[in-house]
């Protein structure tokens, strides 16, 4: 039976998402009619949020080194390519894909490799696709439909691993609703992962689209980090791993053996690390204006200490 839903829905994200998809595609082709966005269905704006930071970011590097045949291409591909790469999930079409490490390139804005997707891309192989149906599936049934839907658009998919192996996750600003993963051959690890990073995109989005301005000045201590952070890292580290918590305990019961201990163990670590940020954190929340937002922040924290 699928778990009560978490309410991720927000009407300024789903605003951001359709204001700021019509900017891109505006400056990307300025001359074409381009549709109107439609708030009411956030999973389809989020998407083509998605994507359109694709064709930006491609774009923009055609032509910063004048390939005019890239930059043709992102020009009369507003959606990337996505018809071709798409595969049907639970919460909708994604694309999964799995380029080789060295495809992944820094810039001088960015130090943590990325991949953008364009012309040449290929979809992941089978089996990493059937990983990531499963994981999309597990994440929807746990509560999560809604934040997987418009915040994990496009998968990344780096090193396979072992279970108990270190795995590395992030998400990057300058594109949005992408989220890259390391993986194991477990579904229910790699929905835990893809909740995270979904959720920092989400937080990222409601930060930008309630005009949230975080003092850099304000730090707290993190139990993640063992170090002083600023609020901004602070509130995300108390809103990302709240939610891998809340997911863990819900899926835990599901689960055996090596898999189930593994996740015990991550939830138990997790309980110690969250603790001490109880008081903090309600002091990080007095920085935020936004009631909506400032309440959802709370609700997340409070029912994983509660775990």
């Amino acid at each position: 039976m699928d778990a009560p839903a978490i309410a991720f829905s927000f009407a300024p994200i789903q605003s951001l998402h359709c204001d700021r998809t019509r900017r891109i595609r505006t400056i990307i082709k300025p001359t074409a009619l381009h549709s109107a966005c439609i708030p009411d269905f956030p999973a389809t704006a989020a998407a083509d949020f998605c994507l359109t930071h694709h064709v930006l970011e491609g774009a923009e590097t055609a032509a910063r080194t004048r390939d005019t045949t890239a930059f043709d291409w992102y020009r009369g591909h507003p959606d990337a390519g996505a018809p071709r790469l798409s595969m049907p999930t639970a919460v909708g079409p994604r694309i999964v894909v799995a380029p080789r490490l060295d495809r992944l390139p820094r810039s001088a804005i960015s130090e943590t490799p990325y991949y953008v997707l364009g012309p040449g891309t290929t979809t992941a192989s089978p089996d990493q696709q059937d990983l990531a149906v499963g994981a999309y599936a597990i994440g929807a049934q746990t509560g999560f439909a809604d934040l997987l839907a418009a915040h994990a658009v496009v998968l990344v998919l780096l090193r396979h691993k072992q279970l108990g192996d270190t795995l590395d996750s992030w998400t990057i600003t300058r594109l949005p609703g992408t989220v890259f993963c390391d993986h194991v051959h477990e579904p229910v690890v790699l929905a835990r992962d893809l909740i995270h990073e979904a959720g920092h995109n989400w937080l990222n989005d409601a930060l930008a689209a309630t005009a949230s301005k975080i003092s850099d000045e304000v730090r707290f201590h993190s139990p993640w980090k063992q170090t002083m952070r600023p609020a901004f890292g602070f509130l995300h580290a108390c809103w990302a791993f709240p939610l891998t918590m809340i997911y863990t305990a819900r899926i835990l019961p599901r689960t055996t053996g090596d898999l189930h201990r593994f996740l015990a163990a991550y939830l138990d670590q997790q309980r110690d690390l969250l603790a001490p940020t109880a008081s903090d954190h309600a002091r990080a929340l007095d920085l935020i204006a936004d009631t909506g937002l400032r309440q959802r922040l709370h609700t997340v924290h409070q029912e994983a200490l509660s775990l």
